[in-house]
């Protein structure tokens, strides 16, 4: 699993997981779960892979020189 987030990508998912998450304590009844899809951008962040980017050999991440 290499990685193929980086840089201001892995920010952006980072901090965008963070307050969709948020939503779930300001969100009421049955919208509050949607809240949970923040583990989506979050965990990729963190990890710094994305599986939607695999099939469209995306990747951000800058080439490490040798």
């Amino acid at each position: 699993m290499n990685k193929n987030v980086g840089g201001i990508d892995r920010v952006a998912r980072i901090l965008l997981g963070i307050i969709v998450l948020s939503l779930y304590f300001v969100l009421e009844g049955n919208l509050r779960w949607w809240a949970l899809v923040g583990f989506v951008p979050l965990m990729t962040g963190l990890i710094g892979w994305c599986p939607a980017y695999v099939p469209f050999g995306i990747k951000t991440c800058g080439m490490r020189r040798s």
